[in-house]
Order: C-alpha cells, then sequence, then structure tokens
C-alpha cells in the first residue's frame, strides 16, 4: 500500500510521443500518395531530349503545342488569335516576361518556329524551349 500511494504523488515528466509520431507518420504517407495526382495534372507531351541542359527558367508564360499542332496557353486550349491576345495582356501586366515553349517531338519544326515568330511579333523577347532530359545519353571526348 505505501508503494501505491508514492505512484500517486509523484508528477508527470515525461511526455509520450508515439501518437504524435503515428499521426505525423500517416499525414507523410497521404501527402506523399496525393502528390501525384497533383502533378499528373499536366498536360503530357513528348518532349525531344537532350544530354546536356541548361537551368531551368521561371517564366510565366507556358506555351504547349501537341503533336496534333493543338496550343495551350498555361493549361487552357486557345487558338493563335487567342494566344496573342493573351501574350499582349501578360506583356502589359509584366514587360519582362518570359515564355517556355514546349512542343511535341513530332511537331514540324517550321510550326514551333511560326510559333515563337508570332509571340516574338507581340514583344515577347525571352524565350525557353523546354525538353526533357535524356538519361541514357553519355559524353563520348
Amino acid at each position: 500500500m505505501v508503494a501505491a500511494s508514492q505512484e500517486v504523488d509523484e508528477e508527470i515528466t515525461a511526455i509520450n510521443v508515439t501518437p504524435l509520431v503515428d499521426i505525423v507518420l500517416v499525414l507523410l504517407i497521404i501527402f506523399m500518395v496525393t502528390a501525384n495526382f497533383i502533378v499528373r495534372e499536366t498536360m503530357e507531351v513528348d518532349l525531344p531530349r537532350a544530354a546536356n541542359t541548361g537551368e531551368t527558367v521561371q517564366g510565366l508564360i507556358n506555351v504547349v503545342m501537341n503533336k496534333d499542332g493543338s496550343l495551350f496557353l498555361d493549361g487552357a486550349q486557345v487558338s493563335e488569335g487567342e494566344l496573342a491576345a493573351k501574350v499582349r495582356e501578360a506583356l502589359s501586366r509584366e514587360p519582362e516576361i518570359r515564355a517556355i515553349v514546349s512542343a511535341d517531338q513530332a511537331v514540324n519544326y517550321g510550326r514551333v518556329m511560326h510559333l515563337i515568330d508570332s509571340m516574338k511579333g507581340q514583344g515577347i523577347n525571352k524565350f525557353a524551349l523546354n525538353i526533357e532530359k535524356d538519361s541514357s545519353a553519355q559524353l563520348h571526348r
């Protein structure tokens, strides 16, 4: 009986963190599973591959041309006229805007150059061509 009364009088000096760790791990697993769905909402385009890539340009306008020649501006399908109007609108807000052009490798080179030329005609001077890094390429010296 004496031992039981001593245990009641003692203060709790340790915190059990096991439930906290369990909750954090469950949240981490949920985040990892749902992150794939968020990233996968992009449009699939078969980009050309290159062994040597530069740094990624953080642009404000993302233009995609799929293998059918359809144009997409920031994920929304647009015609050439709508693209020109939206580019002008974006330039009025941000004069130093950059454009990232992603074109399927099956698209004719002339169509891609026409797209770039039409955006240059609207006033965009800074471009980046999106590619997919080729991990199988090896440097031969």
